[in-house]
């Protein structure tokens, strides 16, 4: 069987990846279609060929799965964020489970399964962080999102996994750049000016912030705030964020506040926690607590128990800890977010916790330094995972219990079998859905001495 470009086979869909792409095989030939659900038979249209893996169109479904519903999104096959809206949510959590099954086993050489998978309580408007990008079509100011693995903007003034304040707040931005005469900034050129409006919306306060991200110092910055105020009351502050980088990098320079705070509060877990724009912080705030719960119970800190949180942003889980553990050290690079941190344990009244400014790798060794031997470790790094080094002295610190939060398969069953070659074992692993629609699921594992 020849396999060309714009050739089209009929085939059935033996599964589906965690990016929502199914996956056929013809004559041991791998096909990722998108768009396609398994058990489906399919008319596929060939798109990139390669000796051994083909990319190819969904042309037809020839036999529909039950698990088919039509994506309510009007942007979903433009957009590409929501890979899973056009199957049922019960069917996305069970590719969701699998995708960490077959990571822990082929990646990490693991028999360990996960147990379970908790379903988020909500499937739409549930971000409560929302990252619009700026730009210009058919000759109007836009707000949206790239397209998947491309930056091709998707101009939407409504997305149905982010809150009704991020859209509002987005739409007073592009008024007050149209009425001002405001250019978004081009990447490719280099010029114009405004690049991201960056929302965050505290559930649990009804408090809310707007940060403006610019390639330079903005004019008519009261006429912003007055947009801004204007279409969203609950809005408690709005920052400018002066970001001179050439790349894709959303928050980065000079953050100034234009009005109001230069931090939000949300509440979490019983605690008050205050954001500022860089701050690390669940996007799914009531999914984040039952995580949270689950990190506790497997970490079980004891009052006479060190606990070190490494990767803490803001204080989340630090806090958390501190309710059960003697003492508790937290470890964060971003100091704006060590800053929150320890202003959140003073707010909340939790004196059994210190703070570190330093990356995991230098933090750790600062510890084991230091002569701090915790009994127990919660990481919680970002999808990238722990680097070996990091590996090294985690596993150094001879804790008898790691609890490993992930957002990422893959990087969390490389590390596994790096603690395993260190004397430690994965013994239990559950999985949370901490992004319906999307193409991502977390995992808490606990690792324990051998």
């Amino acid at each position: 069987m020849e396999f060309r470009k714009n050739s089209v086979f009929t085939a059935r869909i033996d599964s589906v990846t965690l990016t929502g792409d199914g996956v056929a095989r013809i004559d041991g030939h791998v096909v990722f279609v998108k768009g396609a659900i398994d058990g489906e038979l399919c008319e596929i249209r060939l798109l990139k060929v390669t000796d051994r893996i083909s990319w190819g169109r969904l042309e037809r479904v020839l036999e529909p799965s039950p698990h088919r519903r039509e994506p309510e999104c009007p942007h979903y096959k433009k957009c590409g964020g929501c890979c899973f809206m056009h199957m049922s949510y019960e069917h996305e959590l069970e590719i969701k489970r699998a995708a960490v099954d077959d990571a822990l086993r082929r990646i990490g050489g693991l028999e360990l399964k996960a147990s379970a998978i908790t379903p988020s309580p909500r499937t739409e408007r549930y971000r409560n962080k929302a990252i619009y990008a700026v730009g210009e079509a058919d000759g109007r100011i836009v707000t949206g999102f790239y397209r998947s693995r491309s930056h091709d903007l998707t101009p939407a003034e409504d997305c149905l996994i982010q809150t009704e304040f991020s859209a509002r707040a987005a739409a007073a931005v592009r008024r007050w750049m149209e009425e001002k005469r405001i250019a978004p900034y081009d990447e490719r050129t280099g010029r114009g000016l405004v690049r991201h409006v960056f929302c965050r919306y505290g559930a649990g306060t009804g408090q809310a912030q707007v940060t403006v991200v610019a390639a330079g110092d903005v004019p008519e910055k009261e006429a912003l705030s007055a947009r801004v105020r204007e279409a969203c009351p609950e809005t408690e502050s709005i920052v400018l964020n002066i970001n001179r980088t050439r790349g894709n990098t959303v928050l980065s320079g000079e953050f100034r506040t234009l009005w109001g705070k230069p931090a939000v509060a949300d509440t979490l877990c019983s605690l008050r926690f205050e954001l500022s724009p860089r701050s690390f912080y669940q996007v799914n705030r009531d999914q984040a607590e039952r995580l949270y719960e689950k990190a506790l119970e497997l970490a079980e800190p004891g009052p006479e128990d060190t606990a070190l949180d490494m990767y803490c942003g803001a204080g989340t889980i630090t806090l958390c800890l501190a309710k059960r553990a003697g003492q508790v050290i937290g470890a964060e690079i971003v100091p704006e977010a060590v800053e929150n941190a320890r202003r959140n344990a003073a707010a909340n009244g939790v004196r059994n916790v210190r703070f570190l400014c330093a990356d995991a790798s230098d933090a750790a060794k600062t510890l084991s330094e230091e002569g701090v031997r915790p009994r127990v470790i919660v990481a919680d790094p970002p999808r990238k995972g722990l680097a070996e080094g990091v590996v090294q002295t985690l596993a150094g610190m001879d804790a008898e219990r790691i609890v490993y939060v992930s957002c990422d398969p893959a990087t969390l069953s490389r590390d596994l079998k790096r603690f395993a070659d260190l004397g430690y074992a994965a013994a239990r692993a559950e999985a949370f859905d901490m992004f319906p629609r999307c193409g991502h699921v977390e995992c808490v594992t606990l690792i324990t001495h051998k």
